[in-house]
């Protein structure tokens, strides 16, 4: 650690890597240095002057902190360590001016803007600004952007700190905004009044330090010390994502991102973002059984009486659907399995091999790619399977990695070597000299496209010998947040989603909307929306959405995530294990717990590795024997990135998205 460098800030001496800026050598050493402009996931543009400090022995002026390097001071009288003032005469005065400069064409319309509460302007100008201003002459006003229904506009507000131009350029990979103009006809504006054409523009709203960019479906609808504050998990994709649920009585209002450096750093995709309005619509909040084939409402103890009489006797299979919780899966594993039938969750005939970690979770942590040098993308397009996870793709390309993909070419926001669209591609891929490579870092990423068609096992067999001969690592994309978690406690049978239906008299589903079952078998549905699930089912049993229970998930890398609960669920609806657990004493098998305490207990117990919530197990390299795949084109597992679960259905912001990415993608035709 001898490279460290000694600075004295306020008094304080301190040890830095001298390739810090001064102010993460402040932040370091504990102390707070206002900014706007600064963002230490983004560029450095030096243009909001905020966070000016005093450098002892430099210039008689101010420093910008956030774009001078400790390495850049020059040391006191006789070698001294260089001296950073933070709070002398000079700096105060400084940023008093610099505020002052701000607010010059600021509306101050605090009291209807709503950013109100929350807003870094609002603080930092009560924290370091004066209570006056000199400036008498008319403010400048700005036209006010459409940037799609996502993100509102009050331009005037705007103080050029330029967040939103260098986040919607550097991590979404997007063009479309920029500043025009010079002096008081400067603007942020996008190219021709296009709206943004990217699904993670809600990050840009999160990042307007003032009440520029606000959200615009949550746009005066609640003020933040209203709103109860709750920290979970999103099930949108597999990345597991760390968001805040803000809820106001029993209502969710909006969601957030959380920082977490293993997963989504702070970044949350528009569709984690935005689908909260999906939570209040279409809500099974009874129990229903068909009658004469009409669903009528019924109480709880009538359903669970007609559940039970239903299942006793027949043969049985149970689905596990993509947004289950593992506490909800293990409950229905062991529910059904006591009564001698078979669980799946498999629900889309992706051939994972059950048993086998390293075969359907991999090796590989998210935050592996960021060091990779090489990644290699097969049957995926992760722009739309995990959009966060793209964004970490394109910040590796950034620093230099390489990406190959093998399957559709889509527009992955970064260059790519596109090797070839089917099987034979990646079967000649493995006859390359690999010795470039050997030594870097690399990632393979597969995905759920790639395995889920009838070779889906021979095409993993490649991508495993891919890796063993490149000794890269291999990271499995799911698609749905609770798949991984449902193949950790077992919830899979041996010849997949066909072996488990094979002459299926009764189907439990446990919230699998994506899986369509033929006439014939009598259907029990839990769920929480009346989607293609509830509309097939016999007996429908009202269950709570994930906000509205406990519940741990297991990511798309392995990681076990706890989801908390923010809310009640609506009506009657029940917590899934509850229900599950229910049910067991009519079928004459009582599950042997009666809280989710207990429930945990019981399943730690069978799989340990659940216990490590936030930790990435490592897991053992299982490579299945080489086979040869079909002859067939890739194809990717999302047709649709903004309707792909029961939630997102319901949601008429999301139907509004889908209609949108349509039309763009539909080439536009010349009038004859």
């Amino acid at each position: 650690m001898s490279d460290l460098r000694k600075i004295i800030i306020d008094d304080h001496e301190v040890e830095v890597d001298p390739a810090l800026t001064l102010i993460q050598a402040c932040e370091e050493a504990g102390i707070e240095i206002p900014r706007f402009c600064y963002h230490e996931r983004l560029s450095i543009a030096g243009n909001c002057r905020m966070c000016l400090v005093e450098v002892v022995g430099g210039p008689p002026k101010p420093a910008a902190s956030c774009a001078m390097q400790v390495k850049d001071l020059r040391p006191g009288p006789e070698g001294a360590p260089p001296v950073i003032k933070t709070n002398s005469p000079m700096v105060k005065k400084a940023r008093e001016g610099v505020m002052e400069f701000l607010l010059i064409n600021h509306p101050l319309d605090c009291p209807i803007c709503d950013q109100g509460g929350e807003c870094d302007l609002q603080d930092q100008a009560m924290a370091y600004g004066v209570d006056f201003s000199r400036y008498r002459e008319p403010k400048r006003a700005n036209q006010d952007l459409d940037l799609g229904p996502l993100v509102e506009t009050h331009m005037t507000r705007c103080i050029s700190c330029t967040r939103c131009v260098r986040f919607t350029t550097e991590v979404a990979g997007i063009t479309q905004m920029g500043q025009t103009g010079r002096g008081e006809d400067s603007e942020i504006t996008s190219y021709l009044g296009e709206t943004l054409d990217s699904n993670l523009q809600g990050n840009i709203i999160d990042l307007c330090p003032v009440g520029a960019l606000v959200s615009k479906p949550y746009a005066f609808t609640a003020r933040p010390w209203e709103l109860t504050k709750t920290e979970s998990i999103d099930v949108m994709d597999a990345l597991g994502s760390s968001i805040r649920v803000d809820t106001k009585g029993r209502e969710v209002m909006r969601f957030l991102p959380r920082n977490h450096d293993g997963t989504n750093e702070e970044w949350l995709s528009d569709k984690s973002r935005f689908v909260w309005d999906g939570l209040r619509r279409q809500r099974l909040d009874t129990p229903y059984i068909r009658d004469d084939g009409r669903l009528r409402p019924a109480s709880w103890e009538e359903a669970l009486t007609a559940t039970a009489a239903a299942m006793k006797g027949k043969k049985l299979a149970g689905l596990v659907g993509d947004l289950v919780s593992v506490e909800a899966a293990y409950a229905l594993k062991q529910l059904i399995e006591g009564q001698g039938g078979k669980v799946e969750c498999r629900t889309d005939g992706a051939r994972l091999p059950a048993g086998n970690r390293s075969g359907y979770v991999g090796t590989a942590s998210i935050a592996d790619i960021d060091d990779a040098k090489f990644i290699q993308l097969i049957g995926t397009n992760p722009r739309d399977e995990a959009p966060v996870l793209n964004a970490r793709i394109r910040k590796a390309w950034l620093a230099g990695a390489k990406v190959g993909l093998v399957g559709e070419p889509v527009d992955l926001t970064y260059d790519y070597a596109h090797v070839g669209t089917d099987r034979a591609a990646l079967t000649d891929m493995l006859d390359h000299d690999f010795a470039d490579i050997l030594d870097a870092p690399s990632i393979v990423i597969i995905g759920q496209g790639a395995l889920r068609e009838a070779d889906g096992e021979a095409v993993l067999s490649q991508a495993m010998e891919l890796c063993t001969k490149t000794g890269s690592k291999l990271l499995i994309l799911h698609t749905a947040a609770g798949r991984v978690g449902a193949m950790d406690v077992g919830a899979a049978t041996e010849g997949g989603l066909a072996a488990a239906m094979d002459g299926a008299e009764v189907v439990y589903n446990l919230g699998a909307d994506e899986v369509e079952i033929a006439a014939g078998p009598t259907v029990i549905y839990q769920g929480s929306h009346g989607d293609r699930g509830a509309h097939r089912a016999d007996i429908i049993l009202p269950a709570a959405a994930w906000t509205e229970e406990q519940g741990l998930f297991v990511n798309t890398e392995g990681r076990p995530q706890l989801a908390m609960r923010a809310g009640f669920p609506p009506g009657a609806a029940k917590e899934n294990w509850a229900i599950l657990r229910a049910l067991s004493p009519r079928l004459g098998s009582q599950l042997p717990y009666d809280s989710i305490a207990g429930l945990r207990r019981a399943l730690v117990a069978d799989v340990p590795h659940l216990a490590m919530v936030d930790t990435v197990p490592e897991n053992e390299w299982q490579p299945l024997e080489l086979k040869d795949p079909a002859k067939a084109d890739f194809r990717n597992a999302i047709a649709d990135h903004y309707l792909t679960n029961p939630v997102a259905r319901a949601s008429t912001l999301m139907a509004e998205l889908s209609a949108a990415a349509k039309a763009r993608a539909s080439t536009p035709m010349a009038a004859e």
